[in-house]
């Protein structure tokens, strides 16, 4: 079989798919995938021959300025999802997946949930569409919301009226999150089939031990996030491990005592078995992994979906979440304290943990995949 991996937007739509496409591989199918031509390099440095969706990052685009923190702010990150993903960006996807599609020809399309174009693509041509959920609660995706903007880019394809957006939920959905994790008034639908990504090694001993981190493409800000939650984390008695992002330069941090260690980047599988709290901005792929090692957190959210994944780690008792814009170094001092010292936050965590633990492993998606064909 030829299964197309589709995403759109950045690294974090596209990493969720990538457990699944070794799965598909492993199995003897032929894989590509669609997706960023800023992406691109990543996708191909995994080992995939790729199709790119738009133009490449440009080598002399100027550096993005710093602008100052602003609370996120759920309702409004909504509406700009509904209308960058559900307009602009599913009108480019599905038009860049339509030529793709008919000149490579898939047997079926595995899409990133966000990727709406690629699913209008595959209602256009009939090929099969499976969905990969990358949205940890599930409440950022308001279908209420998508109705106008994926009703108009149905429109312009020739595709009936569907404002109830019933073809996004069409055929397989896959998801590897803890089903209790998903917000409750955005419950999965019943097609949904729930995987778990790998098998996860045991705790090594180790120290007590913090990693920070605000995602792989957080920019420096004229707040100074990293160095409030750094100048906190200093006071406590416990190792501390933070990376930066590619785009950050550890050393802009300054000289730093012995239990603190920065990095642009450490593979999570690498650092995760070694900690007892992990804080972040609540990104779903940040929590999926935490989670998955059975770890509190205190979610710093930034924006996208990180709000509302916050409100479902402090609703199942699994962490705390602050505000990353007022936050004070003293207050990180003391929620980071109080969550190594309170084994109910732990607790909570190793209960999402052994829910995903029991969850098929991700070669079980293989069959359902082929069966679409």
């Amino acid at each position: 079989m030829r299964i197309l991996f589709t995403f759109i937007g950045g690294i974090g739509h596209f990493r969720p798919l990538v457990p699944i496409a070794r799965a598909v591989e492993a199995a003897g199918h032929e894989v590509r995938v669609a997706g960023s031509g800023k992406v691109t390099p990543t996708v191909e440095a995994a080992g995939f021959t790729t199709f790119a969706t738009s133009g490449p990052r440009l080598a002399d685009a100027p550096p993005l300025v710093p602008e100052p923190l602003t609370p996120a702010d759920p309702a409004a990150e909504e509406q700009h999802f509904a209308s960058a993903f559900g307009g602009r960006g599913a009108r480019r996807h599905a038009s860049a997946l339509l030529e793709i599609a008919a000149s490579w020809k898939p047997d079926v399309i595995v899409r990133d949930e966000a990727d709406f174009g690629s699913a209008v693509a595959a209602e256009k041509l009939g090929i099969p569409c499976t969905t990969v959920l990358v949205l940890a609660s599930g409440a950022l995706l308001r279908k209420d919301l998508l109705a106008g903007p994926l009703g108009e880019v149905r429109a312009e394809h020739q595709l009936p009226p569907d404002p109830d957006l019933t073809f996004l939920d069409r055929g397989l959905i896959l998801s590897p999150f803890p089903p209790s994790f998903r917000h409750p008034s955005f419950p999965l639908p019943p097609n949904t089939f729930s995987y778990r990504t790998a098998e996860i090694p045991p705790a090594q001993p180790h120290p007590p031990t913090v990693y920070f981190t605000l995602g792989t493409v957080f920019q420096p800000d004229a707040d100074d996030l990293f160095t409030r939650v750094l100048t906190g984390l200093r006071d406590l008695t416990a190792d501390v491990v933070v990376t930066v992002g590619e785009r950050n330069d550890p050393a802009a941090l300054g000289a730093q005592p012995p239990h603190v260690r920065i990095e642009r980047f450490i593979p999570q599988e690498d650092l995760l078995p070694t900690c007892d709290l992990v804080i972040s901005h609540g990104g779903s792929g940040s929590i999926l992994g935490t989670l998955a090692h059975g770890l509190p957190s205190i979610v710093l959210p930034l924006g996208a979906d990180q709000p509302h994944n916050a409100q479902r780690i402090v609703t199942l008792g699994a962490g705390l979440a602050l505000d990353p814009v007022a936050l004070t170094p003293a207050e990180v001092t003391q929620a980071a304290a109080s969550v190594l010292a309170d084994s109910n936050y732990t607790q909570a965590a190793q209960r999402l943990q052994a829910e995903l633990s029991t969850l098929p492993d991700v070669s079980r998606t293989v069959p359902l995949i082929e069966s679409l064909s």
